[in-house]
């Protein structure tokens, strides 16, 4: 299709010229609009990976094993969900291709007590050189962490240190009921004092040597079996093949997603909030482009007037039209992504200091990350925009009567 010899997008393009202030006001809105989305898209989903990475690298572990019944009922009586023969599947999951280590791990409760009162604990005895690999984000406060030559050595979490006023060197006496139901005590040495990524847990967690728990609890089996894996993406596909090949082993497996109740409900949450901000944008776009449109198309009445008494027909004025929009739209899309990716850059060199989220101890320094489909949902929302706001303007300018329309030339 053309006009007077000027292909569509050509006549398109001359009239985006013509009108420098118009289009860039334009331009402007569209640019901001979709560099919002990317800058807030990135920062999104750079909370979810990193509160991820948190839970995983500081308490659950990728995937845990344990018998089943354990992950419902356990928490009330450990003893009774204990792996009888843990080597045996430790030596399946390590066979696994993408599993990067296996680590045993102990739950009991009791009581601590520091020579002037007691604390409620939940106490978890743990291979501690697989477990200091696997807690990159497990901070330390003081002293250190538990090693593999520890035997009556206690690490304890930020909360139950400040309860009871323990610091590294300090003697602690430890309360369990065995698995044949009878009380048992050991004392310990406090060598550190950890925080994890949750209040809750450290307000009660305590760390011994998995061969001290063992002999405190005066039973062979462990409670779960801890997987990390070398890619976080390949935790769903590696549960499922690893449920495939328990057999007949009473066993279960459970993902970190699936551990951590907190991450699903912190990700519902943002996720309702940026659905809300694209809202937001899309209208602020949608308003701006529609106002800028309908000025335009006003001040041009006499122009398409005339077009039409040359033989253009009516849906040549709304094809027109929804170009000139389409191409604002494409290049506000364009310059919108490349905005956000730079800003993105800048920002994410320095990165922003976040503090610790709500029922959180630990802080952490935010990013913007370019995630593909964020920039496509973006874009998307800047050209679709674009194009939705200038239907009605030139669907209207095109019924106006053409001699109607060329008195405006007047």
């Amino acid at each position: 299709m053309s006009f007077a010899g000027y292909p569509m997008v050509g006549l398109a393009l001359r009239n985006l010229a013509r009108q420098k202030l118009r289009s860039g006001i334009t331009l402007g809105a569209i640019v901001f609009g979709v560099a919002g989305l990317v800058l807030t898209g990135g920062f999104v989903r750079d909370m979810f990976i990193q509160l991820g990475e948190a839970l995983i690298h500081s308490q659950s572990g990728h995937l845990q094993i344990a018998r089943t019944g354990y992950f419902e009922h356990g928490a009330r009586a450990p003893e009774r969900y204990r792996i009888t023969d843990p080597e045996d599947a430790r030596s399946l999951l390590a066979a696994i291709p993408g599993v990067d280590d296996v680590m045993a791990r102990l739950d009991f409760s009791g009581l601590i007590n520091n020579g002037r009162t007691d604390w409620p604990v939940f106490g978890q005895g743990v291979e501690a050189g697989k477990e200091a690999r696997l807690g990159t984000y497990l901070r330390v406060i003081a002293g250190r962490m538990l090693t593999d030559r520890d035997r009556f050595a206690v690490t304890v979490g930020q909360g139950v240190a400040q309860v009871l006023k323990l610091r590294p060197g300090d003697q602690i006496t430890l309360l369990v009921n065995t698995a044949e139901g009878s009380l048992n005590t050991a004392e310990f040495e406090v060598v550190g004092t950890f925080a994890t990524f949750s209040r809750d847990f450290d307000a009660r967690a305590v760390r011994i040597p998995l061969a001290a728990a063992l002999d405190l609890l005066g039973t062979n089996g462990v409670n779960t079996l801890v997987v990390s894996l070398r890619d976080t993406a390949g935790t769903a596909a590696l549960a499922a093949s690893i449920s495939g090949r328990f057999g007949s082993r009473p066993l279960e497996v459970r993902t970190w997603r699936e551990l951590n109740d907190f991450y699903e409900k912190t990700v519902q949450l943002y996720q309702t909030q940026f659905g809300v901000l694209q809202a937001i944008t899309l209208a602020m776009v949608l308003l701006s482009v529609a106002n800028t449109v309908n000025m335009s198309v006003f001040e041009r009445t006499g122009e398409f007037g005339t077009m039409m008494a040359l033989g253009n027909r009516k849906r040549d004025i709304v094809g027109l039209v929804l170009t000139e929009s389409a191409l604002l739209g494409l290049i506000g899309s364009v310059v919108g992504i490349a905005l956000g990716a730079v800003l993105a850059l800048v920002i994410s060199a320095v990165g922003i200091p976040m503090p610790p989220p709500p029922n959180a101890n630990l802080g952490y320094r935010a990013f913007i990350r370019l995630v593909p489909e964020v920039i496509a949902l973006a874009a998307g929302v800047g050209f679709m925009a674009t194009v939705a706001a200038a239907l009605l303007p030139a669907i209207r300018v095109s019924r106006v009567p053409v001699a109607e329309a060329l008195r405006a030339n007047i």
